[in-house]
């Protein structure tokens, strides 16, 4: 199929919007399916775009096709996931090789020891390892397993650092910068949660001399929105 270019050598006389609505008719169809059959059009908050989120129908390599047809260099990479591209053949041949040997057991299987024994290798902090089927499950057990081993109740967050879609993680992230919480969460769990601003030092060391029970904090350690808001050395360190 044609590959298309968005240039406006190629399409003059045009917005850009409209040549992206010429070019994908195709994700367009479906964006007006889906958003009569999901809430918002779609699966996932990262694919909000206007006037609608592309259609992927295959990938390989550094490369994402559409179902127009249309080939896009992906920098995406699968929320990161994708670091050695699309469809590397060692990776596929592992995969088809579990494939005949099955694919959900309900049972202990060698490879969770083998897998965690490399990421102890990489992590060398991390003694042991508790594999989770998503990050905020695995949010939500660590600050469950703090409060339980401190006895304390509140947890610092650094505002819009996201760690998952739970009630204590959800508090203060998106728009919710002033600390009011975010819809559907209660009160008494908003209490539990105090926000600091990024790479605010001073307003941290206030937040511990004020609050002795203190069960936890958490950030990601590159920044917030995939490092794109990089948190400074000498704030981390004065979380240690």
């Amino acid at each position: 199929m044609p590959v298309a270019t968005l240039t406006s050598a190629t399409l003059p006389n045009t917005t850009l919007a409209a040549a992206y609505e010429a070019a994908t008719p195709g994700s367009g169809a479906l964006a007006r399916k889906a958003r009569e059959l999901l809430p918002s059009g779609i699966v996932h908050d990262s694919r909000h775009f206007d006037p609608y989120p592309i259609y992927v129908t295959r990938a390989q390599g550094p490369h994402k096709w559409d179902v127009d047809g249309n080939r896009y260099v992906d920098y995406y990479g699968g929320h990161g996931a994708m670091l050695l591209g699309h469809n590397p053949p060692k990776v596929m041949a592992a995969v088809h090789a579990q494939l005949d040997r099955g694919t959900h057991f309900g049972a202990c299987h060698e490879l969770e020891v083998k897998w965690a024994e490399l990421v102890c290798r990489m992590v060398p902090s991390g003694e042991r390892v508790r594999f989770t089927s998503s990050g905020t499950e695995a949010t939500l057990m660590a600050l469950r397993l703090a409060r339980a081993f401190t006895g304390r109740e509140k947890l610092v967050r650094v505002r819009g650092h996201f760690h998952g879609w739970h009630d204590h993680m959800a508090m203060g992230y998106s728009n919710h910068f002033d600390g009011t919480p975010t819809n559907g969460v209660i009160d008494g769990v908003a209490q539990g949660v105090l926000l600091v601003d990024p790479n605010d030092v001073d307003g941290l060391t206030r937040l511990f001399e004020q609050h002795k029970d203190i069960a936890a904090a958490i950030l990601e350690p590159t920044g917030a929105s995939f490092g794109r808001m990089p948190l400074k050395r000498e704030f981390i360190a004065a979380l240690r």
